[in-house]
């Protein structure tokens, strides 16, 4: 199998295994991502962790020589496909983070793009170059990288093809934090500070900004009215104003 999935703790981990090609995605894999997200889904975990096998690609992107010999139609199918299985981490009930440990090009970006956050490491390089082969990029990357940095990077980095590394990547809001070990140990220690708090609450926060970027302000209020009435409908949220007014640690039941 090209995808290994398996539970670090009370984290979810998704690793693509294909160091012999960078990790590369093929439409198998995509295949496979978009199944382990299927159920991994129903896993009883706080987080789910995504990285590549070896110390040198977190993904090199797609598998160009399947993209060759297609027809439109095909071609189509193929973009459609992809963005739908990438579109799951959104559905997800609690969080998830790209561990990125070396090259995040193309599709290995875009994958990264559809986590929440991004940790990498200092060596990482990341960039869609899809444009030096005629290209644009397919899986989501046009619309989530202007939605994270803004139209204007995004613009250099995709009419470019432009890499950047790491530190670039952190400065401009692409990575939130770079890590000096293992990029899964990173991505851990972000996600365990999330452990004490309500997955009920986590999910809706979620929610609210993510409808944010795709709605006008006027919309968007509504929808935090909305999720920030429903939030108190919840066990956890009574859990944790009463442990504010007793002046206790909160134990939330994700409830």
């Amino acid at each position: 199998m090209a995808i290994e999935l398996s539970q670090v703790d009370d984290h979810a981990l998704l690793r693509l295994n294909r160091p012999e090609v960078l990790n590369a995605l093929s439409f198998s894999v995509l295949l496979e991502i978009s199944n382990a997200l299927d159920e991994v889904a129903t896993w009883n975990v706080r987080s789910l962790i995504v990285t590549g096998a070896g110390e040198k690609s977190f993904c090199a992107g797609a598998d160009i020589k399947e993209l060759s010999g297609r027809s439109l139609t095909q071609r189509k199918h193929a973009a459609e496909f992809g963005q739908a299985a990438l579109g799951k981490f959104e559905r997800l009930a609690f969080p998830s983070v790209a561990a990125i440990n070396g090259f995040a090009f193309g599709g290995g970006l875009e994958l990264a793009l559809a986590c929440n956050f991004r940790v990498a490491v200092r060596s990482a390089k990341l960039g869609l170059p899809e444009i030096k082969l005629g290209l644009i990029p397919g899986y989501g990357g046009t619309q989530r990288l202007p939605r994270l940095i803004g139209e204007a990077r995004a613009l250099e980095l995709i009419l470019l093809g432009r890499t950047v590394g790491a530190e670039e990547a952190e400065r401009i809001g692409l990575v939130h934090r770079l890590v000096d070990g293992a990029a899964i140990d990173g991505a851990l220690a972000l996600m365990r500070e999330f452990s004490s708090h309500s997955l009920v609450a986590l999910r809706l926060a979620r929610d609210a900004v993510l409808r944010a970027l795709d709605a006008p302000v006027h919309e968007g209020l509504k929808t935090e009215a909305d999720l920030s009435t429903l939030i108190f409908s919840s066990k956890d949220s009574e859990e944790g104003m009463a442990a504010f007014i007793e002046k206790r640690k909160a134990v939330f039941k994700d409830e």
